[in-house]
């Protein structure tokens, strides 16, 4: 069992810094990121290490960056997840 323990990640969800200026919470994507959305997110390791990095970019465009521990299919489903409404059913 504890070999299988070890092998666990855990990721949160990066805390976003205040910002006197525009006066709202902010994270920094360093410019992947062009339009201000909730489902904007990063993904972060325990090192606090970005893993993951979600962002609306246009209308209906979304970037999607990430590293390892992740593979294309974890990364694209947590993008996914944080859609509120399904896919084809508008």
């Amino acid at each position: 069992m504890n070999g299988i323990l070890s092998s666990i990640i855990k990721l949160e969800n990066k805390v976003p810094e205040w910002n006197n200026e525009s006066q709202t919470y902010i994270l920094n994507f360093n410019g992947r990121v062009t339009q201000a959305s909730v489902k904007n997110f990063q993904l972060i390791d325990e090192d606090g290490v970005i893993v993951l990095q979600f962002g609306k970019v246009g209308r209906d465009r979304f970037t999607l960056d990430y590293r390892s521990p992740l593979c294309p299919l974890q990364a694209f489903g947590i993008a996914l997840s944080s859609f509120e409404r399904k896919f084809g059913c508008e």
